[in-house]
Formats: C-alpha cells, sequence, structure tokens
C-alpha cells in the first residue's frame, strides 16, 4: 500500500518571544526508558510543551524562537506539543550579517 503524503495535515508553526520556561522532571514511564524533563514554554502568551533529556533548553527567556508544533488530546483540552528537534533561534535576515557593537 503506497502512502499519499499530499493528503496529510501540514505542521503548524509557531514564532514570538519567549516570555517564561517551567521545566517538570525528570520523568521515567516504564523501565529502561531514558529520563525526560517536560517544558513548559510561553511564546507570545500561550503555552506549549517541550520534551527534551536535557534540563537545559539552548533558548532562553527573551530570545525569539520558532518551532513546528501540533496540537495533541481531546478536541476540548488540545495541547500544543513542539516537535522534538524543531525549536530554535529566530535570526532576523536583515540582522545577520551585521557585526555587534
Amino acid at each position: 500500500m503506497q502512502r499519499s503524503f499530499q493528503k496529510r495535515q501540514p505542521k503548524l508553526e509557531g514564532r514570538g518571544p519567549l516570555e517564561a520556561v517551567s521545566t517538570d522532571g525528570p520523568h521515567s514511564d516504564w523501565l529502561g526508558m531514558p529520563d525526560y524533563y517536560v517544558h513548559t514554554l510561553t511564546v507570545s502568551g500561550q503555552d506549549f510543551k517541550y520534551l527534551s533529556a536535557s534540563k537545559n533548553l539552548e533558548v532562553n527567556v527573551g530570545d525569539t524562537v520558532v518551532f513546528r508544533y501540533q496540537e495533541v488530546g481531546k478536541t476540548d483540552a488540545k495541547e500544543k506539543r513542539i516537535d522534538k528537534r524543531s525549536l530554535g533561534l529566530y535570526i532576523d535576515p536583515s540582522q545577520y550579517l551585521q557585526e555587534n557593537p
């Protein structure tokens, strides 16, 4: 059976200033599973969850971040979960090649 990727929903994208981060963990769901941390990121007034093996993130409060995410859960209480390895800093193209004073 051949899958048609034409019908797949495109990933949702987010971008904005990182306002707050709270970290919960470490968690371990079953024996042998590596520990992971649940980071709740507040970006432009909305909360997003990011699961990571590291307690520290490579982004800081005040940074402008970009990411892909999906909404998971029931229809009345959907959780916005950031895709693994998609969280990064936003680089303004107009400022990219300019030197810092």
